[in-house]
């Protein structure tokens, strides 16, 4: 049963089954990385840590800010040296944050466990390092496994060019090892990933070359085939892809989640141009199919990059009991909660719009609509009006808070949003109805980063000291 109890009297880190964690605590402190690069501040990216308790003073305050030692590394995506993965080794303990660079492909290690509302920094692994022994740069997620090694995914070569690779760690001495894939077997280009040992089998997303994505999104680039529409199917015990999956209507395919449940031998990736979430499963034969369940119907308009605005997918996430699926539309400005008690046929039970490109008095004119009978007000929390779009989600162990930051990529948010990098980005807290679905935004919680002392910031990742449904896996 993937809801047991574990029998181990002294256990490690994480919990014993995904059901188990849901009765974890509640989350009274998240870290997310906050980014300096391409606002025009000339400081180092920070990891934030903010209060999320109600009964603390310091309630939605940034209560700490550990710099990084250099400049414009683009911090993006962070992962632990240790989870759930390991719940069996008594010997391990998640006390360091691993935080890989999505630019400068430098890796940090944060010490959160010494003093989990100060962390300090640990170690730091140069881009040299790396590239001596992996041959490998622009580093994505970063996941912790069974055998106590670090896994973290990349997106290109030294150069720029594609390569979806990994990166393996020492979970103890955080040393370099080598690449996880053999010699030569990396993917073409790289992004995500999720394993799922029960069926021996790695599952790996695509955005794009570094040199494509890296200073802005160019509609011609898509026309020329240079952003990704394939998943990578890999075996899990030795290391090599053995199938690819062409993604029909699923441009840029980011994030991806299997269910929580070990035993599950289907997922979720959503596909970010083509705004479609996609449904992939392991057939009879042990071959692996992918259909769309999703489709978030682009929107005609005038006064935008181009003449059809996508929803832009751009995070999803899974409740930790496999009930709902939840994702933003980046560029639309909703938060979307679907039940996928039948994961074939995702049902809509939630929406809620938070800011995003077509809200009434802004330069966009929506003038073709499927889903909306007018354009959104614009969001305002405790007096701020809210830039951007919802962007990374985070739910709480319980499955009644989502907390929604609002950049995706410091060079992208310049481009659509350039209001976001003048009064930078922010920190919500949503509400979720888990008995019969539905979403509404506690309009009393609120971090603000355009407040922060160096100058706006774009916040990003949101993690929980003691793990979430993002960061852990269960084998």
């Amino acid at each position: 049963m993937w809801g047991g109890t574990a029998k181990c009297g002294n256990c490690g880190p994480g919990y014993s089954t995904p059901l188990e964690a849901m009765k974890g605590p509640r989350e009274e402190i998240v870290y997310l990385p906050c980014i300096y690069r391409n606002t025009g501040t000339e400081a180092p990216d920070y990891l934030a840590t903010v209060d999320v308790d109600p009964k603390s003073p310091q309630y939605c305050q940034v209560i700490h800010r550990l710099p990084m030692p250099n400049l414009k590394d683009e911090l993006h995506h962070s992962g632990w040296n240790t989870c759930s993965s390991c719940f069996s080794d008594s010997t391990k303990s998640r006390t360091k944050l691993v935080l890989p660079s999505l630019i400068s492909s430098r890796i940090y290690v944060v010490d959160v466990g010494s003093e989990p509302r100060a962390p300090k920094l640990h170690k730091v692994i140069e881009p040299k390092d790396i590239h001596a022994k992996c041959e490998l740069a622009f580093l994505h997620t970063s996941h912790c496994l069974a055998s106590g090694e670090v896994m973290i995914s990349s997106l290109g070569d030294l150069k720029g060019n594609g390569k979806g690779g990994f990166v393996l760690l020492d979970g103890e001495t955080f040393e370099v090892k080598g690449t996880w894939e053999r010699p030569g077997g990396a993917a073409p280009l790289g992004y995500d990933f999720w394993y799922q040992p029960r069926h021996n089998v790695m599952i790996s997303t695509e955005w794009a070359a570094p040199n494509v994505l890296r200073d802005g999104f160019n509609p011609a680039d898509v026309e020329a085939g240079l952003y990704g529409s394939h998943l990578y199917v890999w075996d899990w015990q030795r290391h090599e892809i053995v199938q690819t999956l062409s993604l029909k209507d699923g441009l840029i395919p980011l994030e991806i989640r299997f269910l929580h449940n070990p035993d599950a031998a289907q997922g979720f990736v959503g596909c970010a141009l083509s705004s479609t979430i996609q449904r992939f499963y392991k057939n009879e034969g042990g071959t692996w199919s992918v259909e769309k369940v999703i489709q978030v119907p682009p929107k005609k308009v005038k006064g935008w990059l181009l003449p059809e605005m996508p929803g832009l997918i751009t995070d999803i996430l899974l409740s930790l009991d496999d009930r709902f699926l939840y994702f933003s539309n980046w560029l639309h400005g909703d938060l979307r909660q679907y039940d996928i008690s039948d994961p074939q046929r995702p049902r809509l039970t939630g929406q809620l719009f938070l800011g995003g490109s077509i809200v009434k008095g802004g330069p966009v004119q929506v003038l073709e609509d499927q889903e909306l009978k007018s354009q959104p007000e614009p969001l305002v929390v405790k007096g701020k009006r809210v830039a951007g779009g919802p962007q990374m989600i985070q739910l709480s162990l319980d499955g009644k808070r989502l907390y929604v930051t609002t950049s995706l990529y410091s060079a992208w948010d310049k481009q659509f949003y350039p209001d976001l990098i003048r009064e930078g980005s922010v920190m919500l807290q949503v509400d979720v109805d888990t008995v019969k679905g539905g979403l509404k935004l506690n309009p009393n919680f609120l971090v603000d980063f355009g407040k922060e002392p160096l100058g706006p910031a774009l916040a990003h990742e949101l993690r929980y000291p003691g793990g979430d449904c993002s960061s852990d896996i269960w084998i």
